[in-house]
């Protein structure tokens, strides 16, 4: 079925302020289009949710990656030392993140929020509405309501598993006066998340019977799955996942390289639970991720071969994103996985006496024009079911049912059948699985979180690059900066923008 792209266009009106005084001199203005007058009919409630899928673009495609993947030991920076500071991903990467009184000036954090609380701002809009509305179609309603719970869940997922405490919104904000709200306990965040999850995986089709690209029930189902493991409830965990498993039509892609869009195929395809959509071209729906995390500075002649475009263009500035060593020596020998993933360019103008870099091979598909992509962002796929699935097993000392579910992953990546055979042995090669299997899909630093291993694991890799820096990218004589690996908080800090609006930060 052909996906729709929607501007928002309409969808501004969402967050506008739509009320003040509730007397009889309050007068709505037919002519004006607000939220009171344009949620009206079907049409309306179809186009408000397709605005609310909106800012998921411009999170996966500038800052989602920074925050759970930059901000691990599966990538780093490459210093360029000519190109001058760049704090706000440095920081992240360095795990130097400042903060004051519980907030940081850090901008990739306030963008991952705002963002998220616009999604919540235009779900809000559509589930408070909603059911003053009659639709010529049950259906059609449950499907809209089912897909606005679920964003609405998917954005206070992220935003509680990033920042812990964060203020929760129910309804339209609809004047200053009620923008601030207090701040809610992580149990009650993820609460909420479960309440509007399991309100979505009742409304929500099935993938089969769903449009491409928008959310279902599986893709419910494995969001609630994924909060019961950060809450450890494996028996939760494991109901919702083997329901995937069983009763939905997903499964594993032959090739791990198909698991993965192209520019314009293979999107939504059947191991794809749920990923974000981009489409190449000039209509504004395109991304670049590529072109956000390419080793630089590379030539036009350097690029080429990556990009695969007619007219590519030299990039110069920082280098973001770069497999680091570590990422790259956790494959095993043979793993297929390996080159499909990481790719290696020599860039000629490189400050470094080793001009070879790494780069994520998995994003780099050929498309048509310099910095406009159209492969899509993977969020859950059905592997990473399988290995949630395995791991909730395991936890539960059903270690001989996990095991043929983590062999179903290495078999496909050419690898042998696992050799651990007892629960903690099992624990540890399902960590190490994850991390190969969802390299670069902004898995690495969440999963280390909820394994409390932050020190086991962050202190050493930080050890390892103050001590050999030449060995992280960094060119001769380039050093990290005094403060790296001196903020090990399992949360970031709340924005400080946001909290001049609110007493409650």
């Amino acid at each position: 079925m052909k996906i729709k792209y929607i501007t928002t266009g309409l969808l501004s009106l969402t967050l506008a302020l739509t009320g003040c005084e509730k007397d009889f001199l309050t007068v709505v203005p037919e002519t004006a289009l607000s939220s009171a007058t344009f949620f009206t009919k079907d049409a309306d409630f179809q186009q408000a949710v397709n605005g609310a899928y909106v800012p998921l673009r411009p999170m996966y495609n500038e800052w989602a990656w920074i925050l759970g993947e930059m901000h691990s030991d599966n990538t780093y920076y490459a210093r360029n030392v000519l190109f001058g500071a760049v704090d706000n991903t440095q920081n992240v990467a360095d795990f130097a993140i400042p903060k004051s009184n519980g907030v940081t000036p850090n901008n990739p954090v306030l963008q991952l929020y705002r963002l998220n609380f616009q999604i919540i701002a235009r779900t809000n809009e559509i589930l408070t509405r909603i059911d003053n509305v009659t639709f010529a179609n049950a259906d059609v309603k449950n499907n809209v309501k089912g897909q606005a719970h679920f964003l609405r869940a998917f954005a206070y997922f992220q935003l509680v598993r990033h920042f812990g405490k964060v203020p929760m919104h129910l309804t339209p904000v609809t004047g200053r006066e009620d923008a601030a709200s207090p701040l809610v306990s992580i149990d009650e965040g993820y609460a909420q998340v479960i309440k509007d999850a399991t309100e979505a995986a009742k409304l929500l089709p099935k993938k089969a019977a769903q449009e491409a690209g928008r959310a279902t029930s599986g893709a419910a189902k494995t969001l609630l799955a994924d909060v019961y493991m950060i809450q450890k409830k494996w028996a939760e965990a494991e109901a919702q996942l083997r329901d995937v498993v069983t009763n939905d039509t997903y499964r594993l892609m032959p090739d791990y390289n198909d698991a993965f869009s192209f520019t314009s195929a293979n999107k939504n395809n059947a191991e794809s639970v749920f990923e974000v959509q981009y489409l190449e071209g000039a209509a504004g729906f395109n991304g670049n991720h590529i072109y956000r995390f390419v080793p630089t500075p590379i030539t036009a002649a350097e690029l080429a071969p990556i990009t695969g475009t007619s007219n590519p263009q030299p990039l110069s500035g920082e280098n973001n994103n770069i497999p680091t060593p570590d990422m790259i020596a956790a494959y095993e020998p043979g793993d297929k996985r390996l080159d499909v993933s990481i790719g290696y360019v020599t860039l000629s103008q490189s400050l470094r006496d080793n001009k070879r870099y790494p780069y994520i091979k998995k994003y780099a598909r050929p498309h048509a024009q310099h910095n406009n992509t159209g492969q899509n962002w993977p969020v859950y796929r059905y592997a990473e079911v399988l290995l949630l699935l395995a791991e909730a097993l395991n936890e539960q000392g059903k270690t001989g049912e996990a095991v043929p579910l983590l062999n179903q992953i290495r078999t496909r990546a050419g690898l042998a059948a696992t050799t651990a055979t007892t629960q903690t042995a099992l624990r540890e090669a399902i960590f190490r699985e994850r991390r190969v299997e969802l390299a670069f899909e902004n898995k690495r630093w969440f999963d280390i979180v909820r394994t409390g291993r932050v020190n086991e694991i962050i202190v050493p890799y930080g050890n390892r690059i103050k001590a050999n820096p030449q060995a992280y990218y960094f060119p001769a004589g380039a050093v990290p900066p005094p403060n790296a690996f001196t903020n090990l908080d399992v949360y970031y800090p709340l924005p400080a923008v946001e909290s001049d609006l609110t007493p409650h930060f």
